[in-house]
Protein backbone atom coordinates (compact mmCIF):
# COMPACT_ATOMS: atom_id res chain seq x y z
CA UNK A 1 0.00 0.00 0.00
CA UNK A 2 1.36 3.42 -0.92
CA UNK A 3 2.31 5.78 1.89
CA UNK A 4 -0.18 8.52 2.73
CA UNK A 5 0.67 11.92 1.27
CA UNK A 6 -0.02 14.80 3.64
CA UNK A 7 0.36 18.57 3.55
CA UNK A 8 2.18 20.37 6.35
CA UNK A 9 -0.08 23.25 7.33
CA UNK A 10 2.58 25.59 8.69
CA UNK A 11 2.78 27.69 5.53
CA UNK A 12 -1.02 27.94 5.37
CA UNK A 13 -1.79 29.33 8.81
CA UNK A 14 -3.51 32.36 7.26
CA UNK A 15 -6.34 29.97 6.34
CA UNK A 16 -8.63 28.31 8.84
CA UNK A 17 -8.21 24.57 9.17
CA UNK A 18 -11.57 24.01 7.50
CA UNK A 19 -10.66 26.21 4.52
CA UNK A 20 -7.38 24.38 4.08
CA UNK A 21 -8.88 20.92 4.59
CA UNK A 22 -11.42 21.54 1.87
CA UNK A 23 -8.72 22.68 -0.53
CA UNK A 24 -6.29 19.88 0.35
CA UNK A 25 -8.96 17.26 -0.21
CA UNK A 26 -9.60 18.67 -3.66
CA UNK A 27 -5.88 18.64 -4.43
CA UNK A 28 -5.71 14.90 -3.66
CA UNK A 29 -4.10 14.78 -0.22
CA UNK A 30 -4.70 11.94 2.22
CA UNK A 31 -4.23 14.04 5.33
CA UNK A 32 -2.72 17.07 7.01
CA UNK A 33 0.29 17.46 9.29
CA UNK A 34 -1.13 19.99 11.74
CA UNK A 35 0.95 22.99 12.74
CA UNK A 36 0.52 24.28 16.29
CA UNK A 37 -0.20 27.81 15.15
CA UNK A 38 -3.08 29.54 13.45
CA UNK A 39 -6.23 27.63 14.39
CA UNK A 40 -4.92 24.33 13.04
CA UNK A 41 -3.96 22.68 16.34
CA UNK A 42 -3.97 24.80 19.49
CA UNK A 43 -2.13 23.11 22.32
CA UNK A 44 -3.83 25.03 25.10
CA UNK A 45 -7.29 24.23 23.75
CA UNK A 46 -6.41 20.58 23.20
CA UNK A 47 -5.59 20.21 26.88
CA UNK A 48 -8.29 22.45 28.33
CA UNK A 49 -11.37 21.74 26.23
CA UNK A 50 -13.20 18.43 26.21
CA UNK A 51 -13.96 17.41 22.67
CA UNK A 52 -11.40 19.70 21.00
CA UNK A 53 -9.22 16.86 19.69
CA UNK A 54 -12.22 14.91 18.50
CA UNK A 55 -13.44 18.01 16.69
CA UNK A 56 -10.15 18.15 14.76
CA UNK A 57 -10.62 14.55 13.63
CA UNK A 58 -14.23 15.18 12.69
CA UNK A 59 -13.33 18.26 10.67
CA UNK A 60 -10.65 16.37 8.77
CA UNK A 61 -12.88 13.34 8.24
CA UNK A 62 -15.50 15.62 6.71
CA UNK A 63 -13.07 16.05 3.82
CA UNK A 64 -11.70 12.50 3.79
CA UNK A 65 -8.47 13.43 5.56
CA UNK A 66 -6.49 12.04 8.51
CA UNK A 67 -3.67 13.25 10.75
CA UNK A 68 -0.51 11.31 11.63
CA UNK A 69 1.66 14.02 13.21
CA UNK A 70 1.59 17.54 14.65
CA UNK A 71 4.40 20.07 14.50
CA UNK A 72 5.51 22.80 16.87
CA UNK A 73 8.62 24.18 15.21
CA UNK A 74 8.18 27.77 16.37
CA UNK A 75 8.01 27.18 20.11
CA UNK A 76 10.67 24.48 19.96
CA UNK A 77 13.05 27.02 18.45
CA UNK A 78 12.86 29.10 21.63
CA UNK A 79 13.93 26.27 23.96
CA UNK A 80 17.67 26.49 23.21
CA UNK A 81 18.00 29.72 21.23
CA UNK A 82 19.63 32.86 22.52
CA UNK A 83 16.35 34.77 22.79
CA UNK A 84 15.98 38.17 21.13
CA UNK A 85 13.18 40.34 19.72
CA UNK A 86 12.69 38.08 16.70
CA UNK A 87 11.23 35.33 18.83
CA UNK A 88 8.29 37.46 19.90
CA UNK A 89 6.91 37.08 16.38
CA UNK A 90 6.97 33.27 16.39
CA UNK A 91 5.79 32.16 19.84
CA UNK A 92 2.36 32.60 21.46
CA UNK A 93 1.92 35.62 23.71
CA UNK A 94 1.66 33.38 26.77
CA UNK A 95 5.07 31.90 25.94
CA UNK A 96 6.67 35.28 25.25
CA UNK A 97 5.32 36.87 28.43
CA UNK A 98 7.52 39.78 29.46
CA UNK A 99 10.24 38.74 27.00
CA UNK A 100 12.84 37.94 29.64
CA UNK A 101 15.07 35.41 27.80
CA UNK A 102 15.26 32.89 30.62
CA UNK A 103 11.52 33.02 31.15
CA UNK A 104 10.81 32.60 27.44
CA UNK A 105 13.01 29.50 27.32
CA UNK A 106 11.33 28.01 30.39
CA UNK A 107 7.82 28.68 29.09
CA UNK A 108 8.78 27.29 25.68
CA UNK A 109 9.99 24.10 27.35
CA UNK A 110 6.70 23.76 29.22
CA UNK A 111 4.78 24.33 25.98
CA UNK A 112 6.73 21.54 24.28
CA UNK A 113 5.85 19.22 27.16
CA UNK A 114 2.23 20.20 26.70
CA UNK A 115 2.54 19.63 22.96
CA UNK A 116 3.45 16.01 23.66
CA UNK A 117 0.45 15.70 25.98
CA UNK A 118 -1.83 17.29 23.38
CA UNK A 119 -0.50 15.05 20.60
CA UNK A 120 -1.20 11.97 22.72
CA UNK A 121 -4.70 13.23 23.38
CA UNK A 122 -5.17 13.70 19.63
CA UNK A 123 -3.98 10.13 19.11
CA UNK A 124 -0.77 10.76 17.17
CA UNK A 125 2.65 9.54 18.25
CA UNK A 126 5.00 12.01 16.55
CA UNK A 127 5.63 15.68 17.24
CA UNK A 128 7.91 17.38 14.73
CA UNK A 129 9.78 20.56 15.43
CA UNK A 130 12.92 22.53 16.03
CA UNK A 131 15.19 22.57 19.07
CA UNK A 132 16.95 25.90 18.66
CA UNK A 133 20.66 26.18 19.39
CA UNK A 134 22.78 28.25 21.75
CA UNK A 135 25.83 27.75 19.50
CA UNK A 136 24.55 28.38 15.98
CA UNK A 137 26.25 31.79 16.02
CA UNK A 138 29.55 29.92 16.43
CA UNK A 139 29.13 28.12 13.11
CA UNK A 140 32.09 29.83 11.47
CA UNK A 141 35.04 29.45 13.78
CA UNK A 142 36.50 32.93 13.79
CA UNK A 143 37.53 34.18 16.21
CA UNK A 144 38.48 30.54 16.75
CA UNK A 145 36.01 28.60 18.87
CA UNK A 146 37.16 26.94 22.01
CA UNK A 147 36.04 23.30 21.55
CA UNK A 148 34.59 23.55 25.01
CA UNK A 149 32.09 26.11 23.74
CA UNK A 150 30.68 23.58 21.29
CA UNK A 151 30.64 20.88 23.95
CA UNK A 152 28.72 23.26 26.20
CA UNK A 153 26.16 23.89 23.46
CA UNK A 154 25.35 20.21 23.09
CA UNK A 155 25.27 19.87 26.88
CA UNK A 156 22.82 22.79 27.05
CA UNK A 157 20.65 21.05 24.44
CA UNK A 158 20.60 17.83 26.47
CA UNK A 159 19.91 19.63 29.75
CA UNK A 160 16.99 21.57 28.31
CA UNK A 161 15.41 18.80 26.24
CA UNK A 162 15.81 15.74 28.47
CA UNK A 163 13.11 16.95 30.91
CA UNK A 164 10.86 17.61 27.90
CA UNK A 165 11.53 14.13 26.57
CA UNK A 166 10.62 12.67 29.97
CA UNK A 167 7.08 13.87 29.29
CA UNK A 168 7.21 12.55 25.72
CA UNK A 169 8.09 9.14 27.18
CA UNK A 170 5.30 9.34 29.73
CA UNK A 171 2.68 9.81 27.01
CA UNK A 172 4.23 7.57 24.35
CA UNK A 173 5.16 10.23 21.79
CA UNK A 174 8.41 10.67 19.86
CA UNK A 175 10.06 13.92 18.76
CA UNK A 176 11.24 14.45 15.18
CA UNK A 177 13.80 17.24 14.82
CA UNK A 178 13.80 18.80 11.39
CA UNK A 179 17.54 18.96 10.75
CA UNK A 180 18.00 22.53 9.62
CA UNK A 181 20.38 25.48 9.84
CA UNK A 182 19.96 27.29 13.20
CA UNK A 183 19.18 23.98 14.99
CA UNK A 184 21.47 21.93 17.21
CA UNK A 185 21.66 19.48 14.27
CA UNK A 186 22.02 20.78 10.72
CA UNK A 187 23.89 17.97 8.92
CA UNK A 188 24.81 14.31 9.46
CA UNK A 189 27.73 14.95 11.80
CA UNK A 190 25.80 17.28 14.08
CA UNK A 191 22.74 14.96 13.98
CA UNK A 192 24.85 12.07 15.21
CA UNK A 193 26.38 14.28 17.87
CA UNK A 194 22.93 15.34 19.08
CA UNK A 195 21.98 11.68 19.54
CA UNK A 196 25.23 11.14 21.46
CA UNK A 197 24.50 14.17 23.67
CA UNK A 198 21.26 12.47 24.72
CA UNK A 199 23.03 9.15 25.37
CA UNK A 200 21.14 7.57 22.47
CA UNK A 201 17.71 8.32 23.87
CA UNK A 202 15.19 6.82 21.45
CA UNK A 203 12.59 9.51 22.09
CA UNK A 204 14.66 11.81 19.90
CA UNK A 205 14.79 11.26 16.16
CA UNK A 206 14.28 13.16 12.97
CA UNK A 207 11.70 14.66 10.71
CA UNK A 208 13.72 14.04 7.56
CA UNK A 209 13.76 16.92 5.06
CA UNK A 210 16.26 16.64 2.19
CA UNK A 211 15.89 20.27 1.14
CA UNK A 212 17.90 21.52 4.11
CA UNK A 213 20.75 19.15 3.31
CA UNK A 214 21.13 19.23 -0.46
CA UNK A 215 22.21 22.83 -0.98
CA UNK A 216 24.73 22.49 1.88
CA UNK A 217 26.45 19.66 0.02
CA UNK A 218 25.31 17.06 2.56
CA UNK A 219 24.55 13.56 1.28
CA UNK A 220 20.82 13.45 1.98
CA UNK A 221 20.44 9.78 0.99
CA UNK A 222 23.29 8.81 3.31
CA UNK A 223 21.39 10.58 6.09
CA UNK A 224 18.62 8.01 5.69
CA UNK A 225 21.05 5.12 5.45
CA UNK A 226 23.07 6.11 8.54
CA UNK A 227 20.11 7.15 10.69
CA UNK A 228 17.38 4.81 9.46
CA UNK A 229 16.27 3.84 12.96
CA UNK A 230 15.73 7.51 13.86
CA UNK A 231 13.50 8.57 10.96
CA UNK A 232 10.15 9.23 12.63
CA UNK A 233 8.57 11.36 9.92
CA UNK A 234 9.40 12.56 6.40
CA UNK A 235 9.03 15.96 4.79
CA UNK A 236 9.08 16.11 1.02
CA UNK A 237 10.51 19.45 -0.07
CA UNK A 238 12.64 20.37 -3.04
CA UNK A 239 15.48 22.85 -3.35
CA UNK A 240 17.45 24.28 -6.25
CA UNK A 241 21.07 25.38 -6.17
CA UNK A 242 23.16 26.96 -8.89
CA UNK A 243 25.67 25.12 -11.06
CA UNK A 244 27.85 28.21 -11.29
CA UNK A 245 28.89 30.83 -8.71
CA UNK A 246 26.38 33.46 -7.66
CA UNK A 247 26.64 36.84 -5.96
CA UNK A 248 25.52 35.24 -2.68
CA UNK A 249 26.67 31.84 -1.51
CA UNK A 250 25.38 29.12 0.78
CA UNK A 251 24.95 31.60 3.65
CA UNK A 252 22.49 33.63 1.58
CA UNK A 253 23.98 37.12 1.64
CA UNK A 254 21.14 38.40 3.89
CA UNK A 255 18.87 38.16 0.83
CA UNK A 256 15.23 37.16 1.02
CA UNK A 257 14.04 33.91 -0.54
CA UNK A 258 13.20 34.43 -4.18
CA UNK A 259 16.05 36.88 -4.84
CA UNK A 260 17.78 35.98 -8.12
CA UNK A 261 21.20 36.66 -6.61
CA UNK A 262 20.91 33.71 -4.22
CA UNK A 263 22.90 30.51 -4.73
CA UNK A 264 19.96 28.36 -3.63
CA UNK A 265 16.20 28.54 -3.11
CA UNK A 266 13.35 26.22 -2.22
CA UNK A 267 11.30 24.95 -5.15
CA UNK A 268 8.07 23.07 -5.70
CA UNK A 269 8.45 19.27 -5.78
CA UNK A 270 10.20 18.08 -8.93
CA UNK A 271 11.44 21.55 -9.90
CA UNK A 272 14.63 21.52 -7.87
CA UNK A 273 17.60 19.16 -7.65
CA UNK A 274 16.56 16.64 -4.99
CA UNK A 275 16.52 13.09 -6.35
CA UNK A 276 13.28 11.85 -4.85
CA UNK A 277 13.45 8.41 -6.41
CA UNK A 278 16.65 7.70 -4.49
CA UNK A 279 14.90 8.84 -1.31
CA UNK A 280 11.94 6.53 -1.95
CA UNK A 281 14.28 3.60 -2.58
CA UNK A 282 16.13 4.34 0.66
CA UNK A 283 12.84 4.62 2.57
CA UNK A 284 11.76 1.28 1.10
CA UNK A 285 15.03 -0.34 2.13
CA UNK A 286 14.63 0.84 5.71
CA UNK A 287 10.94 -0.10 5.90
CA UNK A 288 9.55 3.38 6.49
CA UNK A 289 5.76 3.22 6.14
CA UNK A 290 4.76 6.60 7.55
CA UNK A 291 3.42 9.64 5.73
CA UNK A 292 5.22 11.64 3.07
CA UNK A 293 4.39 15.17 4.15
CA UNK A 294 4.78 17.99 1.67
CA UNK A 295 6.19 21.18 3.14
CA UNK A 296 5.45 23.44 0.20
CA UNK A 297 7.70 26.46 -0.30
CA UNK A 298 8.45 28.18 -3.61
CA UNK A 299 8.75 31.97 -3.75
CA UNK A 300 8.25 31.99 -7.50
CA UNK A 301 5.04 29.96 -7.77
CA UNK A 302 1.38 30.46 -6.85
CA UNK A 303 0.97 28.24 -3.83
CA UNK A 304 -2.29 26.47 -4.67
CA UNK A 305 -0.89 25.45 -8.03
CA UNK A 306 2.23 24.26 -6.23
CA UNK A 307 0.36 22.30 -3.58
CA UNK A 308 -1.73 20.54 -6.19
CA UNK A 309 1.17 19.60 -8.47
CA UNK A 310 3.32 18.55 -5.50
CA UNK A 311 0.71 16.08 -4.29
CA UNK A 312 0.55 14.51 -7.72
CA UNK A 313 4.34 14.48 -8.05
CA UNK A 314 4.94 12.77 -4.70
CA UNK A 315 2.31 10.12 -5.42
CA UNK A 316 4.11 9.54 -8.71
CA UNK A 317 7.50 9.15 -7.02
CA UNK A 318 6.26 6.78 -4.32
CA UNK A 319 6.17 3.05 -4.96
CA UNK A 320 6.09 -0.14 -2.93
CA UNK A 321 9.18 -2.33 -2.70
CA UNK A 322 9.15 -5.62 -4.53
CA UNK A 323 8.48 -8.77 -2.55
CA UNK A 324 10.06 -11.02 -5.19
CA UNK A 325 13.32 -11.04 -7.10
CA UNK A 326 12.72 -9.84 -10.65
CA UNK A 327 14.64 -12.82 -12.05
CA UNK A 328 12.98 -15.44 -9.82
CA UNK A 329 11.17 -16.89 -12.83
CA UNK A 330 14.49 -18.17 -14.20
CA UNK A 331 15.32 -20.20 -11.09
CA UNK A 332 14.60 -23.90 -10.95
Amino acid sequence: MARPVTLFTGQWADLTLEELAQKASGWGYDGLELACWGDHFEVDKALAEDGYCQSRHELLAKYGLKVWAVSNHLVGQAVCDNIDARHQGIVPEYVWGDGDPGGVQERAAEEMKNTARAAAKLGVNVVNGFTGSSIWHLLYSFPPNDPGQIDAGFEDFANRWNPIFDVFDEVGVKFGLEVHPTEIAFDIVSAERAIEALDGRETFGFNYDPSHLGYQGVDYVAFLERLSDRIYHVHMKDVWWADTPRLAGVFGGHLNFGDARRYWDFRSIGRGKIQFEEIIRALNNMGYAGPLSIEWEDSGMEREHGARESCSAVKGYDFEPSDVAFDAAFEE
